[in-house]
């Protein structure tokens, strides 16, 4: 059910935008510790959230992830080694 509260092209335009800026499996080495591509990466997953209606406190970490790569309180950890 779509939520009338939007436009009715805001979901397909937050995911289309959602979709392009996240890293992907091709970028993650070159991507994975950029603070800004992280945070608007975590930003609009967090918008995506809002505009279909997911749980507030999941948007409230993406809210609150997004800040910590912004202000450099987190890094990526790397890949585990085996």
């Amino acid at each position: 059910m779509p939520n009338e509260e939007w436009p009715a092209k805001a979901e397909g335009l937050a995911r289309e935008l959602h979709q392009l800026i996240s890293i992907n499996d091709k970028n993650w080495h070159k991507q994975k510790n950029n603070p800004e591509k992280r945070a608007a990466e975590l930003l609009s997953a967090a918008i995506v959230q809002l505009i279909c209606r997911g749980n507030q406190k999941d948007v409230e970490a993406l809210l609150e992830q997004s800040l910590k790569w912004l202000k450099r309180e987190i890094k990526d950890p790397g890949c585990p080694h085996r």
